[in-house]
């Protein structure tokens, strides 16, 4: 099968090469690469705007075997138009020929290696996403778009993460126009940032560089494999964790992703809040004590991860956070269906509850589902092994705990009555 359509990565400072574009009938491109070569004189141009019109120009072309050139910025199999592309017209009608991707070169002129980076798109995205994977990993570069630039990750960042580094990279292959900054995300909030930022870096300098890798992407949490680690893992005062067991399907029920934003309200130890984060989703810990504060910053130094941690209660000090996707609320205490109910107003997908009185039940039940969510829950006893004198086991009881959790209904759903009839 021949491959009609050559797409040519360009823009980070190796120029297009002459053979690319000969015999090119059509050539597709930003006004700044089409610009920036000679054309083929008999060649019609398209620049690049709504993508739509262009794919269907080149079907035209492609149609009748007419060859075409499409110019992209970088790798454009990286974030790029190959994708568009390829679900178009297949990929075995590309002949794709790569350049460096802005991200390569940005972590290039910083002399950093990016094997241990997390690279994420805002552009034409929610910059909310990238603004959590920024703050989960210490190595992040963020594809930038309009309103998703380095302003507006400053301004986030800024309230959760304000230690970061910000690298805006411009104009990244531009001998003239290439340069990079470093910024804080207040100093990155502040500024008209224009439309040359090739891509941000995000960098949390305080953790150190890991060891060589031999597997590429977000490097992997310390201590031990898995998730629901033991007690001992943590520091606790008097026992004032979440049971591994509870953690096991709370951690199930919240399902921590990267990209995402979870709660962990009446943190104590962080037991959840730093599972949370070993699994790549961003946290922010709600604690009161003072003493509690500092144990739960510990236990995420500790275990390697970043955990937003706010002095203050609930529900009074989760008025200036970020709305989650997934919160867990622990303890109790009278103000506990009030911060329930706060707590599921906000959150995006799911609230998750532990608690030891089965007093508290009805009220924790009525304030998710009068929030709008769906309420399941259930009680959990368990027994551990336990040694006893003469080399025989006994089980030992641990408290029961309930746990309820609320789902929001996907848009469009509708709750369903016991012979299955949407009501």
């Amino acid at each position: 099968m021949s491959r009609p359509i050559t797409v040519v990565g360009a823009g980070t400072g190796a120029p297009v090469p002459a053979d690319a574009l000969a015999g090119a009938e059509l050539v597709v491109g930003g006004r700044r690469h089409l610009d920036a070569v000679e054309l083929p004189a008999s060649a019609e141009r398209i620049v690049l705007g709504p993508l739509a019109p262009a794919l269907d120009a080149m079907e035209e072309y492609v149609g009748k075997d007419r060859r075409v050139v499409v110019l992209a910025s970088g790798d454009p199999g990286f974030f790029g138009i190959v994708r568009a592309l390829a679900e178009r017209f297949g990929p075995r009608r590309l002949d794709v020929r790569p350049g460096v991707s802005s991200v390569a070169a940005a972590f290039a002129r910083l002399g950093l290696t990016w094997d241990d980076a997390v690279v994420v798109s805002a552009h034409g995205r929610d910059p909310r996403t990238a603004v959590n994977v920024c703050r989960a990993h210490p190595k992040t570069a963020v594809l930038t778009g309009p309103g998703a630039g380095p302003a507006e990750l400053g301004a986030s960042l800024a309230r959760s993460a304000p230690g970061r580094t910000l690298v805006v990279a411009e104009a990244l292959g531009d001998p003239g126009r290439e340069r990079l900054e470093r910024v804080s995300p207040a100093e990155a909030a502040g500024r008209d940032w224009g439309r040359a930022v090739s891509v941000v870096l995000c960098l949390d300098e305080t953790r150190a560089p890991g060891p060589a890798r031999t597997l590429a992407g977000p490097a992997p949490a310390t201590g031990p494999a898995g998730w629901a680690l033991p007690e001992g893992d943590f520091a606790h005062r008097d026992s004032m964790i979440t049971k591994f067991e509870v953690r096991a399907l709370a951690l199930a029920r919240l399902g921590p992703r990267p990209g995402e934003l979870v709660w962990d309200v009446g943190s104590g130890s962080g037991s959840v809040a730093v599972e949370c984060a070993r699994l790549g989703a961003a946290v922010s810990a709600v604690e009161k004590a003072a003493d509690g504060v500092e144990r739960v910053r510990a236990n995420a130094a500790a275990h390697g991860v970043d955990v937003h941690v706010v002095h203050g209660a609930a529900p009074g000090a989760l008025t200036g956070l970020d709305d989650p996707d997934a919160v867990f609320v622990g303890g109790g205490g009278d103000e506990l269906p009030a911060i329930v109910t706060a707590c599921a107003r906000r959150a995006r997908r799911t609230v998750v509850v532990a608690l030891a009185a089965l007093d508290r039940v009805p009220a924790v039940r009525a304030a998710l589902t009068g929030a709008g969510l769906d309420c399941e829950g259930v009680l959990l006893q368990s027994s551990r092994l336990a040694p006893l004198p003469g080399d025989v086991t006994r089980l030992a009881a641990a408290n029961p705990v309930f746990l309820l959790w609320g789902n929001r209904r996907p848009a469009g759903s509708h709750p369903v009555n016991r012979e299955g009839v949407a009501q």
